[in-house]
């Protein structure tokens, strides 16, 4: 475990790092199910805090075993074992989220204990690579202690704090001193202690295809709408739903990838963070436009408390909040700033607000998501007949 080159030629994702990405898809599913649930109760603030809160605790969970992977990845048999049990962790930490999302509109305390839990299942396995690394790549030992300190730090606050059974509202404000030392431990390592040797292709693949998981809850969430539509056979009802959630998701794939990630870090490496933490909002809001598609799905069987402009709400502000935090993330990581993104931006905020006023009128639900499901593609377009000048302008700039 001596650290991979960092420009190691056709570096790609491994089966491994696959098979461990499907334990985020019951993850993410878990939670975009508990959101979509607490917003067809009208919990919506109560449903929004705890899929926050869930959205950090799973994509950091991925976030430090990816960028570990990325340096350290031996894949010999005691990884492979180490990588297994850190699945186990990441599918206990999934197994608390109802009880969390439970307890923040009803209890008096904040039940995150099984989620804890599966995290001392995960730390204790990643301390355990960071050990081996510090062992053999002993060049990076005070990275790789920070890494760990970090970590043991961070843990026994959360196990505190879990045990502590603290009003809710005073154990989140609490739970922003762990949370500080978690998103400060690796830029101390990297910046100040030489870093490890991750690879910047690599790690772009990967955080792509964890932002295909993520898309995944979309189309998840479109066949729970379909399947509440389809008691009456094939009707142009459900051609429309499945047509706007297909468009939807799509849409957004192609934006996310019409970015060149992998060039920008490469060239770029001091803006791994920005890059790295940027992503955790993007995956948050592309997870919670599938839990907003499966409100949708509630709303057809006559099983949600909200009303027809709340139901395409739950669609239209996590795929407003995905676009504009894209344009935003653009602009940091490549440091430029496109005018013409202001007019796509524009005409992006018009095709979210047609389809509202729409269903304020008494459009029905599924013109009301077909018409939103074209917000993506005023990007989509914008780039394919322009934007993709901006590109080429930032790759060049990145030469220099």
């Amino acid at each position: 475990m001596l650290g991979r080159d960092p420009h190691e030629e056709h570096r790609a994702a491994t089966t491994l790092e696959l098979l461990f990405d499907l334990t985020f898809v019951v993850a993410f599913g878990t939670a975009a199910y508990e959101l979509s649930h607490a917003l067809v109760e009208d919990h919506v603030v109560d449903g929004i805090i705890g899929f926050a809160f869930a959205t950090f605790g799973i994509s950091w969970a991925w976030i430090n075993f990816t960028w570990f992977a990325s340096a350290y990845d031996t894949d010999d048999w005691l990884y492979r074992l180490t990588t297994m049990l850190q699945m186990v962790g990441v599918l206990v930490l999934a197994l608390g989220l109802p009880a969390m999302f439970k307890s923040i509109h009803d209890g008096d305390t904040l039940d995150n204990d099984v989620m804890v839990w599966g995290y001392v299942v995960m730390r204790v396995a990643m301390l355990f690579q960071w050990w081996r690394a510090t062992r053999q790549d002993t060049g990076r030992r005070t990275a790789h202690g920070t890494y760990a300190l970090s970590i043991v730090l961070s843990q026994v606050l959360w196990c505190a704090l879990a045990v502590a059974d603290l009003p809710v509202r005073t154990t989140f404000v609490l739970l922003l001193i762990p949370l500080l030392i978690e998103v400060s431990g690796p830029v101390v390592a990297e910046r100040r202690h030489g870093g490890t040797p991750w690879h910047a292709h690599h790690i772009a693949e990967r955080y792509g295809l964890m932002v295909i998981i993520a898309l995944g809850e979309g189309l998840i969430g479109t066949m729970a709408s379909l399947t509440a539509l389809s008691e009456d056979g094939l009707t142009l009802d459900v051609a429309l739903l499945a047509a706007a959630g297909t468009a939807v998701t799509f849409g957004m794939w192609w934006t996310y990838f019409s970015i060149p990630h992998g060039e920008i870090l490469h060239a770029r490496r001091d803006r791994s963070f920005g890059w790295g933490y940027g992503h955790m909002p993007l995956l948050g809001a592309i997870v919670a436009v599938g839990a907003g598609l499966h409100a949708a799905a509630y709303y057809l069987e006559d099983h949600s408390h909200l009303s027809l402009v709340q139901t395409v709400l739950t669609v239209a502000v996590p795929l407003g909040l995905y676009l504009l935090a894209l344009y935003v993330f653009y602009a940091v990581v490549s440091r430029s700033l496109d005018p013409f993104h202001l007019l796509l931006i524009g005409g992006t905020v018009v095709a979210l607000a047609v389809p509202v006023v729409m269903a304020a009128n008494g459009v029905d639900v599924t013109w009301s998501l077909l018409v939103l499901s074209f917000a993506p593609w005023v990007t989509v377009l914008g780039y394919e007949l322009h934007g993709y000048r901006h590109n080429a302008e930032v790759l060049a700039a990145l030469q220099d």
